[in-house]
């Protein structure tokens, strides 16, 4: 059984709040750096930058992370067979960057994000941008930008679907 909570044009929304939030909370655009963790945090990390181009006029780099190599749910074997790439393809050390998700959960992917960023150089800070917090968090972190809040149940999962790869736009909780 699945639920839509947010369709097409609630996402688009969201979105756009949570530019205007970067935005405000970094006092401008300047050093800002947008790092989206593969998949879906890659493609909500364009979507803000394009926002922000057509905001302030200004081209922010978007790099994409891969953290599989960091995760503490897989074996080693797992790990070795999965394609690592980073593809940042630009320094971020002295920079404001903005790791982006689509779901916070457990808050374990964040922490392989911020375990592959630190290899990746020294920001001056980072900040958490997630298109949704359901929480359930197993390690202390917590977003500084949210789309939206979404409670659920442990044994419902929330599943977000992009228009780049799902050829649609929503937020759907399945399960129970």
């Amino acid at each position: 059984m699945a639920k839509q909570i947010v369709d097409a044009i609630g996402m688009k929304r969201a979105i756009m709040r949570m530019t205007y939030e970067i935005v405000e909370r970094n006092k401008g655009t300047d050093d800002l750096i947008l790092v989206g963790i593969k998949t879906r945090g890659l493609y909500l990390a364009q979507r803000i930058a394009a926002n922000l181009k057509r905001l302030e006029d200004v081209e922010i780099p978007v790099g994409a992370l891969d953290i599989s190599k960091y995760r503490d749910d897989l074996s080693d074997t797992e790990k070795a067979r999965m394609i690592h790439e980073q593809q940042l393809g630009f320094e971020i050390t002295d920079k404001n960057v903005v790791l982006v998700d689509d779901v916070l959960y457990t808050g374990r992917t964040i922490r392989a994000g911020l375990d592959a960023l630190m290899d990746q150089g020294r920001p001056s800070k980072i900040n958490l941008a997630v298109l949704v917090d359901r929480g359930h968090r197993e390690l202390p972190i917590r977003p500084d930008f949210i789309g939206k809040n979404i409670p659920t149940a442990q044994t419902e999962e929330v599943k977000v679907e992009m228009s780049e790869i799902d050829n649609q736009d929503s937020i759907e909780i399945v399960g129970d």
